[in-house]
Parts: structure tokens; C-alpha cells; sequence
């Protein structure tokens, strides 16, 4: 054992590079050992440096220093050299051990067009220097080939990652620039604006994150706006931000109105938005039909025809497994993969994350603490009735400390209160509170279906491995169907609710707007609001009413109706509305802004979702195409096939002189024994794997995510399991 020493510690050595991710003790040690050793020499060149510095700063890669992840990439390369040149050495003489078989035999055992892969048989018969001189290049190849791969890898990661943030920017740029529009035209002064966008950066996005490093650094370091703005322009990766953050600092430099600007370039963005919609749109069209000739017909004429090739002329039955159980599959993940990276970003589709939808008491997107929030949390203490703190018992500046102490206690029971909510929601409405939280769903479904399939699938009968499959595949294809159906049933149901509140909140800005423009105030114009038929918004909206009734302001009113909905378009208009509030009571205009762009991507959305309903229909069409085909071949063409080969079925040819059939002849010379069972279980695994791919495929086109692909899968399985057992293969 001692001989495998070396083998031990190179794996080790690897393996010990992924505990810097799950302990920070070891993440520290190794940070240290990395500036040890490569400190002084990655700040060398400066060129270099700069260019580096510059790829992390567009990544925005956060809590370290270019100096700590180049030596680092430094370090990791080594280590991954080193062990891959002794796993290199190991390999060889694997191979070499491995080869300790004649000539002779390999080429009877390989086809005649593989012969030539017998010669490697002569290495065994090297000299010693040869045989090290050989190991030793193998070894340095295996090396050097890991370390490279290991320091371009480090570094690439981080040009893809800012690939996808310069898409994320490029999407959220329009909306951002219409918050600031907004918040210009209620009067607010520009580096407030910034020092707003900077605040809600958690709601508009990649765009808004990237604007926020100049406010750090005005605020921080004390740089001018202009130097700040063109730095960001220099930083990002995103064209259209880099001209954006120029014009304005242009503007800025000449004194010319802000307010006009940004309402051009809101203007041009929302033209500019249904352009790359209509191309958006042609791209995925362009997707789906790819899909659909290459990895829908492609595989069911490929199956096809090695069919009916195993069946007449030699087995082809391993070749149409690896078609089956990896080509599929792995060509439909690369696929997926590929139109998640090319359109991330394009299309401005927005999803809302199941912990938002299963925990209402976490703060909502726009960090919007709850009621019973320390003091101090959001700059001050909490204020129940919309007075101030220090107002109606508050524990202010003439308060003593016993005061104080009282309103702590009813803090702390309101907190217990809102730790409980969860049990008490779950009693008064268990389907309810399971439905919107898909992740619990999914953890409670699993079980039952681990426990239903025990029960109906095992003891399992011991015989060929065919059989012993054909005993739980079906059942295993219904367990993961229940599994996915609960999924798809909380999703949709979170989502569908979403979707019904986010149609009616252009309406709703656009009614306060007129109320407000109106002349009554903005108190007044939300409890003219709350009182008219918004449908999915109108309870919500009458319990913000009640909020102001009960003498809450009208910003925390809608900031508890944002944490109640828990929509991002929502979450944007709460947080344009309330900012604007602070700036100007007059607040028509800015509520006319925040109305046409939720109009605007409200209306881009279902036109996406109309135009892509076509292609859905085709991936449908498509796999129910390849489900028949299958099922025939099930149930027409091999029986036929069987019964061609076997004497005396009339399959063969008559006898010339008694015109008696002498059995086989021709085109079914060739045909022995059909292992029936093996091709009909390949097929039913065929249509299953077939009909998760077309299902997430088609979710990840129609509607921008293999999430909203669950309910399509469970589609098709179950016409996968109908057809199955309509034909008696499952």
C-alpha cells in the first residue's frame, strides 16, 4: 500500500480545494499560503494587473482583493499541477498494467477497422530509460494540461460572469433610468436620486447595483459626480450603461437639465424596448425550431433506424441505449444551457423566488423590515400610528427608562406573536400556506412518494436485469410525476397569483394619479383608491386603508401592502411612490411614469407569452409525433419482425416445388432471437426521458425558466403512461 502514498496525497491535495467553501478557517489559511507564496509576483507586471483588476471590477466580484484571487489562481494552478502530474504517472502505469495482453488477442477481439489499436500492446516492451522517459511526459502533460486549465478557468469564470451581468444591466437599465426620471420630476435633487437608486438597488437590479458604486464612491471618498460616473463607465460591462453613465456626466458638466435628459433617454428605452422584444421573440422562434428538428426528430429517426437495423441485420441494442439514456439528455442540458446564456437578461422576464412566497414574515425585496423591528434598524424607531417617535407614550428625548423598558416588552411579544404566525396560518389555511411555498411542497411530496413506491413497486422478483427493471420503471415514472405535479401545483399557484396582482397594479397607479392630479391629497387619493374594484389588489388595498385609518403613514401603509404582495413590479411602484412622497406631495407625475413603464412590461410580457403559446403547441405537436412512433414500433414492427424470423410463421419464402414456405430467407436471413421485452422497455424509457426534455425545454422558451417546464413535464409523462399502458408495454 505504501506504493500508492503519492496517488493518496495528489487526491487529497484536490479534494482539499473545495474546503475553502464550507469552512472559513481553511479559506483564510489558504488565502495566506497564496500571498506567501505568489504576493509580491502578481502585482509585477502592471499591465497585467490593471487587466485583471478590470475583469474582477466588471464581474463585481466582492470581499477580495485582485492581489488575493491572483494569488490564489496561482496557488490552486500549482497544487492541480503538481497532483495531476503524479495522477499522470499513476495513469500510465495503469495503462500499462492494463495492457498486459497479447497483440494477437486484441486485434481478434476489436473489429478489423480497430486493428490498429493493438500496436500500444508494444509499450510493455520498452527499455527502462524509455519507459521513464515516457512516464515523465505523460506526467508533465497531465500537469501542465490541469494547472492551465485550472488558471484560465479562474479567470474565464469571471469573463462569463460578467457576459451575464452586462445582460442583467442591459435589462434593468430602462426601469432604472425611469425611477430616476421619475424622482427628477417630483422635484428631488439629483444626488439624492443617486443616494435613492443606491437605497432600492435590491429592486431595480443589476443596473441599479452598478450606479450605486459611484454613489459609494461620492459619498465614501468624496469624488465628484462627473469622475464618478465616468469611472463607472470605464467599469462596466454593459455598452449601454457605459453610454449612459457618459451622456449623463456630460450633462452634468454642462450644466444642462437633468430632469429633460433622463425623461429622452426613458423615452428612447421604452422604444427601444418593443425593438428587442421583436427580436427577443424571433430568437426563441428560431430555438424552438432547432429543438424540434434536432433534438426531437433527430433522435426518433436516429432510434428508427438503428432499429431497424438491430432487428435485421446485427444488434444495435447498446448503441440505442447510450442514444437513449445520455445523448438525449445530455444534448438537451447543453441546449438548455445555451439558451439560458444567449437570452439571460434579453428578455425582462421576472420570477418571484419561492422563500418570498413561503415566508411572509422575511423582509420583502425592497428590505422592508416589519413592524416590530428594533429601533434604530431603518434610522429610527418604528412608527406604529405614523406619528414620531418621540410622540403619543414614544420613549423620546423626555421619556425615562422605565418608558423605554415598557415598549421593549411589547416589542418582544409582538416579535413572539410573528414568530408564531406560520403555525397559526398553517391552522386557519393548511392548503393555502403548502401551496404557496413550492420547496415545502416538494420536501413533503418526496417522502410520499419514496413510501408509495416501496409499497407498490417492491419485493422486486430476481430475474434478467430487463425484467427486474420492467418491474419498477412504471412505477418510478408515476412517483416522479406525483413529485413534479405537487411542484408544478404550489409554483403555479404562487405565480398565477403574482401574475393576477401584477395586472392590476397599472390601473392602480394610474387611478391615484388621477385622484392625486385631481387635487386631494395623497393620503386622501389611496382611500379613494382602496375604495374602488382593483380586483386582485382590492383586499390588499382596503387593508392599507385600514393601516392609514388607524393612523399609520402613507409610506409604511404601502411598504406593508409591497410586503404583503410580494410582486417585483409592485415593489418598484412602492418604492418610487413613497421616495417621491418625500420630495413633494404633488406627486401625479410620478405616478403617471410608474403606470406606463408596469403597462409597458406588463404588455411586453403577454405578447411574449401569445407568441410563444404557437411553439409550445409545436413541442407538443412534436413529441406526440414521437410518442406514436414509438408506441407502433412497440406494437406493429417488432411483432412483425419476431414473427418473420420464427419457422413456420409464414415469414419465410415458398418452396419452388411443394410451395410450402422453407423458412426464412432474404431480407430476414439475418434475424435470430428478439429480446421483445428489452426493446419495448427502451422505448417506454425513450418517450419518459423524451418527455422531461421537451417539458423543461419548453417552459425555459415559453416563459424563461425550466421551473415553469415542470407542469409540461408532468404533462407528457402522464400521455407517456397512458400510452404505455394502453398498449400493454408498462
Amino acid at each position: 500500500m505504501i506504493e500508492y502514498l503519492p496517488l493518496a496525497a495528489a487526491v487529497a491535495a484536490c479534494l482539499a480545494l473545495a474546503l475553502p467553501l464550507v469552512d472559513d478557517r481553511v479559506d483564510l489559511f489558504v488565502t495566506r499560503v497564496a500571498l506567501s507564496a505568489f504576493g509580491d509576483y502578481v502585482g509585477e507586471n502592471e499591465a497585467r494587473r490593471r487587466a485583471q483588476r478590470d475583469r474582477m471590477r466588471a464581474a463585481h466580484v466582492a470581499g477580495t482583493t485582485h492581489r488575493v484571487y491572483a494569488s490564489r489562481t496561482l496557488l490552486y494552478a500549482a497544487v492541480l499541477g503538481v497532483a495531476g502530474s503524479v495522477i499522470g504517472v499513476y495513469g500510465a502505469a495503469g495503462l500499462l498494467a492494463a495492457l498486459d495482453v497479447g497483440e494477437a488477442a486484441i486485434r481478434e477481439a476489436l473489429p478489423a477497422e480497430f486493428g490498429f489499436v493493438a500496436v500500444v500492446t508494444r509499450l510493455a516492451d520498452l527499455g527502462l530509460g524509455r519507459l521513464f522517459v515516457l512516464l515523465a511526459v505523460v506526467s508533465a502533460t497531465v500537469g501542465a494540461g490541469l494547472a492551465l486549465g485550472a488558471y484560465l478557468a479562474r479567470w474565464q469564470l469571471l469573463d462569463q460572469r460578467a457576459h451575464a451581468r452586462a445582460a442583467e444591466i442591459d435589462a434593468t437599465l430602462p426601469r432604472t433610468v425611469a425611477f430616476m426620471y421619475a424622482l427628477s420630476r417630483s422635484g428631488m435633487a439629483f444626488p439624492r436620486v443617486m443616494d435613492t437608486l443606491a437605497e432600492n438597488e435590491a429592486v431595480y437590479g443589476e443596473a441599479a447595483t452598478e450606479l450605486s458604486v459611484a454613489v459609494r464612491d461620492m459619498n465614501a471618498f468624496g469624488t465628484d459626480a462627473l469622475t464618478a460616473l465616468q469611472r463607472v463607465s470605464r467599469r462596466t460591462p454593459s455598452d449601454d450603461l457605459a453610454d449612459f453613465s457618459e451622456n449623463l456626466a456630460s450633462v452634468l458638466g454642462t450644466g444642462q437639465s437633468v430632469s429633460a435628459f433622463l425623461n429622452d433617454q426613458y423615452e428612447r428605452y421604452q422604444a427601444e424596448a418593443e425593438a428587442k422584444q421583436e427580436q427577443y421573440l424571433e430568437l426563441l422562434s428560431t430555438f424552438a425550431e432547432a429543438y424540434v428538428t434536432a433534438l426531437v426528430a433527430g433522435p426518433l429517426f436516429f432510434i428508427t433506424i438503428l432499429v431497424v437495423i438491430g432487428l435485421v441485420l446485427q444488434d444495435t441494442m447498446p448503441l440505442l441505449r447510450v442514444v437513449v439514456y445520455l445523448g438525449v439528455p445530455l444534448a438537451t442540458f447543453g441546449f438548455v444551457v445555451y439558451v439560458d446564456s444567449v437570452t439571460q437578461g434579453v428578455g425582462g422576464t421576472e420570477t418571484v423566488a419561492a422563500s418570498s412566497l413561503s415566508d411572509p414574515d422575511t423582509p420583502s425585496v425592497s428590505g422592508v423590515r416589519h413592524a416590530t423591528d428594533e429601533p434604530g434598524d431603518r434610522g429610527g424607531s418604528p412608527r406604529f400610528d405614523g406619528g414620531a417617535a418621540s410622540g403619543r407614550g414614544g420613549a423620546g428625548p423626555g421619556r425615562d427608562a422605565p418608558g423605554a423598558d415598557r415598549w421593549a416588552a411589547s416589542r418582544e411579544r409582538l416579535r413572539a406573536y410573528d414568530r408564531l404566525r406560520w403555525a397559526r396560518q398553517l391552522i386557519a389555511s393548511p392548503a393555502e400556506t403548502v401551496l404557496v411555498s413550492p420547496r415545502t411542497v416538494l420536501l413533503a411530496a418526496v417522502p410520499i412518494a419514496v413510501v408509495g413506491l416501496l409499497v407498490f413497486a417492491f419485493p422486486i422478483t430476481l430475474g434478467t436485469p430487463v425484467e427486474m427493471a420492467g418491474q419498477v420503471d412504471g412505477p418510478i415514472v408515476v412517483a416522479v410525476a406525483f413529485v413534479l405535479a405537487a411542484y408544478a401545483v404550489a409554483y403555479e399557484f404562487g405565480k398565477r397569483r403574482v401574475r393576477r396582482i401584477e395586472s392590476a397594479v397599472p390601473d392602480f397607479l394610474d387611478r391615484l394619479a388621477s385622484v392625486n392630479e385631481a387635487g386631494t391629497a395623497v393620503v386622501g387619493s389611496v382611500r379613494r383608491v382602496a375604495d374602488s374594484n382593483l380586483e386582485a389588489l382590492t383586499a390588499d388595498l382596503k387593508r392599507t386603508r385600514r393601516d392609514v385609518d388607524w393612523g399609520a403613514d402613507v409610506s409604511t401603509a404601502l411598504r406593508r401592502l409591497e410586503r404583503r404582495v410580494r410582486s417585483p413590479m409592485m415593489s418598484r411602484a412602492v418604492a418610487l411612490v413613497t421616495n417621491a412622497v418625500r420630495a413633494s406631495g404633488d406627486i401625479g407625475p410620478v405616478l403617471r411614469i410608474a403606470a406606463d413603464e408596469s403597462r409597458a412590461t406588463w404588455s411586453l410580457r403577454r405578447e411574449r407569452r401569445q407568441v410563444m403559446l404557437t411553439y409550445l403547441i409545436v413541442i407538443y405537436i412534436s413529441f406526440l409525433v414521437f410518442l406514436g412512433i414509438i408506441a407502433a414500433l412497440s406494437v406493429s414492427f417488432i411483432p412483425a419482425i419476431e414473427s418473420a424470423g420464427v419457422p413456420g410463421t409464414g415469414g419465410g419464402l415458398p418452396d419452388a416445388g411443394s410451395g410450402v414456405p422453407s423458412g426464412p430467407s432474404g431480407i430476414t436471413d439475418g434475424i435470430g432471437d428478439i429480446d421483445v421485452a428489452a426493446y419495448e422497455q427502451l422505448f417506454f424509457h425513450a418517450a419518459a426521458i423524451q418527455a422531461t426534455c421537451s417539458g423543461l425545454v419548453a417552459g425555459q422558451l415559453g416563459e424563461g425558466s425550466v421551473r415553469d417546464g415542470v407542469k409540461h413535464v408532468v404533462v407528457l409523462l402522464a400521455l407517456t403512461l397512458v400510452a404505455f399502458v394502453a398498449i400493454g408495454a408498462v
